[in-house]
């Protein structure tokens, strides 16, 4: 199967190659797609070299799948010229994922739901996805009524310009180009993405937005507050669930446990919790500090962990691919 992977020298895109390697997805001809001025370079995928073509070439060589890890400009202006030609784009970005007419995927939640008619098919935001994996099993049996979640997010979610930042900054240089409004090592900024006029920023929209798109119902209330923190290696967030039902700890425990792509990290008196530490470089979500909120009725307390660049990007949309690919679907 040929695979276009657009945007391919970024910092998703790499992870994407690794991801695609990794898991042994059928690949017979990689096709990696970058601006003009890489095009010609070479990547290394598989231990072998592999030149960077521009997206015309990547068209007229006809790959079954294009995964696009290269901003909401790019996707929209090239994506649908993929499509035109009969190729299924993945896209990371944020481009298509609130557009009523493409569907926004999380394989474990609505894989099932996709055609062999979706040409465009939205890879949802990283602290969307991670929450949701969560999330979805909880709520066919609770019910889930409410949501409130504060993020601890990677620098890496920004982009590598945002990792030579903060690692600048750590050395003792302030002298390189900013990509934060303020310093971020030994700092925290509540303030991801651009301020809306509702006085959330687009970041927090959208984990309202799409959280709803995904596990399809929009009755789930959700409010959020996105913190960007001086970590590499995945994103933390603090959930507190609201359930139309009560249920037990230990129930939720197993559920859990018993759940696709999550892993159970939940035993405080040996401080075993999720960490970006040990989430880095893993593509499973690992969730932990499980406990009941005691402030209110029917309502939970859980951390989740992933690491971003990871399930929250690279995966998610690798395992998309390999499920269009297993059920024929290009």
């Amino acid at each position: 199967m040929k695979i276009a992977v657009v945007g391919a020298t970024g910092l998703v895109g790499g992870e994407i190659l690794k991801v695609l390697e990794e898991r042994n997805f059928p690949v017979t001809e990689l096709i990696p797609v970058a601006s003009e001025r890489s095009v010609g370079k070479q990547i290394t995928f598989k231990g072998k070299q592999v030149t960077i073509v521009s997206f015309e070439d990547a068209i007229a060589a006809k790959p079954a799948i294009a995964i696009f890890s290269a901003g909401g400009g790019t996707s929209l202006k090239l994506a649908p010229l993929f499509a035109e030609a009969g190729i299924t784009v993945v896209d990371n970005s944020s481009a298509w994922r609130m557009d009523p007419t493409k569907k926004l995927v999380v394989p474990e939640i609505n894989a099932h739901t996709l055609t062999p008619e979706d040409k465009i098919i939205a890879n949802p935001n990283c602290s969307t996805i991670q929450m949701v994996v969560v999330l979805d099993p909880l709520h066919k049996k609770y019910g889930v009524k409410r949501v409130v979640v504060s993020t601890y997010q990677s620098v890496t979610g920004t982009g590598k310009a945002a990792v030579d930042q903060l690692f600048s900054e750590r050395s003792g240089d302030y002298s390189n180009p900013k990509v934060y409004p303020h310093p971020i090592d030994l700092n925290v900024l509540p303030h991801i993405d651009v301020f809306l006029d509702n006085g959330y920023t687009k970041e927090e929209m959208k984990m309202v937005n799409e959280t709803k798109k995904i596990m399809g119902d929009d009755t789930i209330q959700v409010t959020a507050t996105t913190v960007r923190i001086p970590t590499i290696g995945g994103h933390s967030e603090a959930v507190n669930i609201e359930f139309e039902n009560d249920y037990e700890v230990s129930d939720v425990v197993k559920i859990l446990e018993e759940s696709e792509g999550v892993i159970v990290q939940d035993d405080p008196k040996n401080y075993l919790y999720p960490m970006p530490l040990t989430a880095h470089g893993k593509d499973e979500v690992f969730v932990g500090r499980i406990r009941r909120d005691e402030s209110q009725p029917n309502t939970l307390n859980l951390w989740i962990v992933a690491d971003n660049l990871r399930k929250g990007a690279a995966t998610n949309a690798v395992q998309i691919a390999e499920y269009l690919a297993e059920n024929n679907l290009v």
